[in-house]
């Protein structure tokens, strides 16, 4: 979209798509805003990163800024991809990331999340909403899909390992797949995810995950992706003794309730995650979101 004034608006406050050239306010602007969390070199990497990316045309490669009089007062970043093994082809989606506006002109952050939400066609997900904006993005139409977190210990499950054979994402797996897993699998270890297959005698079953710390002490590894959340409980025995040997003895999974076959714990609550728009998100599939691009 080109630059956009709004007439009903002082002049000097306008929205527009975040462009090349912005980069260096919007690394100013979110490090101001996250400065207790993130410093400027993670920003810097987060822009280096979406743009790189590829994005489907006509939809933003960096997000939306908010602008008074030529400087940056604000910024979402999207993270716009097409949906991995979407039933409807060309499935787009867009990780609304990274929330930042200064504090004198909060009054017009609905004009940025105005811009943010106004292609039609196209999934949002809100995956990190923090407590006190919940019934915010509930107002502007979010739907939650994901009521809490369930912290497994896969290894710790007897599972069939004679019968699965676990090879890292840079090998080939010898066994069946579909075209856009490889590709999936590739991309996301380029993103420092621990990426990995499944291999059995009729196919090979994809898992990415991500290094993090649990409530900020506790190493384990978040699920990015899989085909289907019941394969996490199917190759739990093989999956847990691969991350257990990354230094990862938990997996943190998206659930909406304990998971069966998996020994663990359900936090009800930890971590929900939201949707707006045609195509419901599944669990097991944080695929290309600040998730798996940043580790946020």
């Amino acid at each position: 979209m080109v630059n956009q004034r709004f007439p009903d608006r002082p002049a000097e406050i306008r929205s527009r798509l975040i462009a090349p050239s912005d980069r260096d306010g919007v690394v100013r602007l979110l490090n101001k805003g996250f400065r207790w969390r993130r410093n400027r070199r993670f920003w810097e990497r987060v822009l280096d990163r979406l743009e790189r990316r590829e994005v489907p045309q006509g939809l933003p490669k960096f997000g939306y800024l908010l602008e008074n009089s030529g400087q940056p007062v604000g910024a979402v970043l999207l993270i716009v991809s097409t949906t991995p093994g979407a039933a409807e082809p060309g499935a787009v989606r867009a990780n609304i990331s990274s929330w930042y506006v200064e504090p004198a002109f909060r009054g017009y952050a609905a004009l940025l999340a105005a811009q943010a939400l106004r292609h039609k066609t196209v999934t949002y997900l809100n995956i990190s909403p923090a407590p006190n904006t919940r019934k915010i993005i509930e107002a502007q139409g979010y739907r939650r899909y994901s009521n809490g977190l369930f912290m497994a210990a896969p290894a710790l499950a007897r599972s069939a390992a004679a019968e699965v054979v676990v090879v890292a994402a840079d090998r080939e797996p010898g066994a069946p797949i579909e075209p856009f897993e490889r590709d999936l699998m590739t991309r996301h270890a380029g993103y420092g995810c621990l990426c990995l297959w499944c291999v059995t005698a009729k196919r090979a079953y994809p898992f990415v995950f991500r290094r993090r710390l649990f409530k900020a002490v506790l190493p384990c590894a978040q699920l990015i992706y899989c085909r289907d959340i019941a394969d996490i409980a199917r190759f739990a025995g093989p999956i847990g003794r691969h991350l257990l040997a990354h230094g990862c003895p938990l997996a943190a999974i998206d659930a909406n309730g304990p998971l069966h076959g998996l020994a663990g714990r359900y936090f009800d609550g930890w971590k929900p995650k939201y949707f707006k728009g045609p195509q419901p998100p599944r669990l097991g599939d944080l695929a290309d979101t600040e998730a798996a691009l940043f580790g946020i």
